[in-house]
């Protein structure tokens, strides 16, 4: 009988096992791995020396003592912890272990540590990069050097190591050499391996990067014209809206703050798709990206709604995915325009006070000339839910107090010169083309107001630039 037996010092149950592993070795083939101290067992007289980790990684040992039986070469079973019906399954020995208690926990194994399996899968595995590698002299600064080279959206990076890379691809079951899309401007092909190393520069934990996959794949979709946002004259860049489990999971914030700094999540995803534009496709500043302010949001934008009300109908359920799914929403957007609204306190009110505020969006008289977001706070939504309105409600009360009589709105109408063409004088209009208003909730408590996300101007010539969804995966 040939087994293989993986111990360390460092573990209660490994001791208690010591006696039993000398008595399998006068029966038994015993090979047998030491991850800390090749002396032990004494009972033994020691073991291999596994100290670099090398044979519990290939083994795949998860905890320690473990016995796999072997026959000729390849496992036929395992065992982890001290359990002794088991091992005398595994052994076929009836006798094993008679004086010991029937159960024990094992311990962790060394070789899952955090960040140990990425380090012994460079170390021993055929875990490769196709990406070129770039040697920095050990006196140069690394984020000097990625300044240095145009990698950076104007704040420092975090170099993208070996060791960083494998543990930010751990983090998702796709293939490194996949390829997700082209990036625009220039359409160079992005792998996963290349999304990886931006969204370590961003300063992406491992968890976060399915999310960040998910809005790589949604803004490649031909209805969201990245290309276009990027060349666009006009403000605006991606804005990631997440919804679903994943964002508990990942520690996001929709509370307060959700749409300004301080969370690690909201602010690295959101950047991470803008330096793989940025690195990936070429789209840099006074470049390819024509924009004449830009606004602080092309840094990054993303936060997550928040969806601690059962009775409130999350925005990705309300764009036709399934309750409970995690997706990504990505809308072309401009900055934050607040709204102050502290004496409505009725759902009508209310709404036609947000209406107001909302045909500001590009200017108070231009009509389905982009989209908008409007986020609610805690406190506006109470309104709302107290007087009976959920989103459905909320949404068509808002749209009805939109309308307005194109005379108002017309060209030269007011001394202004600025509006919609004179022919449509007559008409009712409508701020926003349909579907072109989403209602999100965020923010914190504590406050009447809420907030507007303009959006692009292209919707005013081609209503085929949509607002995208893209659920996100492993």
């Amino acid at each position: 009988m040939e087994l293989l037996v993986v111990v360390k010092r460092d573990c209660e149950t490994c001791q208690m096992v010591a006696p039993v592993l000398a008595d399998l070795q006068a029966v038994a083939d015993v090979t047998l791995f030491s991850q800390d101290d090749p002396t032990f067992p004494e009972a033994t007289g020691g073991a291999r020396d596994d100290t670099a980790l090398e044979e519990s990684w290939r083994h795949k040992i998860e905890i320690v003592p473990t016995l796999i039986h072997l026959e000729n070469g390849r496992e036929i079973a395992r065992t982890e912890g001290w359990d002794r019906a088991d091992w005398v399954r595994v052994t076929g020995i009836e006798t094993l272990g008679e004086t010991l208690p029937p159960f024990r926990p094992g311990c962790g194994s060394k070789s899952v540590e955090p960040g140990m399996p990425e380090r012994l899968a460079l170390k021993f595995g055929n875990m490769h990069f196709a990406a070129r590698a770039i040697e920095v002299d050990e006196m140069d600064d690394p984020a000097e050097v990625a300044y240095d080279r145009g990698w950076t959206d104007g704040l420092p990076v975090i170099p993208p190591t070996d060791l960083r890379v494998a543990r930010m691809l751990a983090g998702t079951t796709r293939n490194p050499d996949e390829v997700i899309g082209d990036i625009p401007p220039n359409l160079v092909p992005c792998t996963v391996e290349k999304a990886a190393i931006n969204a370590v520069m961003a300063g992406c934990r491992p968890e976060y990067f399915p999310v960040v996959l998910a809005a790589v794949e949604a803004v490649l979709k031909p209805e969201f014209s990245m290309h276009g946002l990027l060349a666009t004259l006009w403000f605006s860049g991606p804005v990631v809206i997440v919804n679903g489990p994943v964002t508990k999971r990942i520690g996001m914030n929709s509370q307060g703050n959700a749409l300004g700094q301080g969370n690690r999540a909201n602010a690295t995803i959101g950047r991470a798709l803008q330096l793989i534009i940025r690195n990936v496709g070429g789209g840099r500043p006074q470049e390819i990206d024509r924009s004449v302010f830009g606004n602080p949001g092309k840094y990054t934008f993303c936060f997550a709604e928040d969806e601690s009300d059962p009775e409130w109908v999350p925005l990705n359920v309300a764009r036709g995915h399934a309750p409970g799914t995690s997706t990504v929403t990505l809308f072309h957007g401009d900055g934050v325009q607040g709204v102050a609204d502290q004496k409505s306190r009725d759902p009508e009110s209310l709404a036609r006070s947000l209406a107001l505020a909302l045909w500001s969006v590009c200017h108070p008289k231009l009509a389905q000339w982009s989209h908008a977001i409007l986020v609610l706070s805690p406190d506006h939504y109470a309104i709302f839910r107290d007087g009976g309105w959920g989103r459905k409600e909320i949404e068509a009360g808002i749209w009805q107090a939109l309308k307005r009589p194109g005379h108002e709105v017309i060209e030269g109408a007011g001394g202004v010169g600025e509006g919609i063409d004179a022919s449509r004088a007559d008409e009712v209009i409508d701020k926003f083309h349909p579907g072109g208003l989403l209602v999100v909730r965020a923010g914190g408590i504590g406050g009447l107001f809420s907030a507007i996300i303009g959006g692009w101007t292209a919707h005013r010539r081609n209503e085929d630039v949509q607002i995208v969804s893209q659920e996100i995966g492993t």
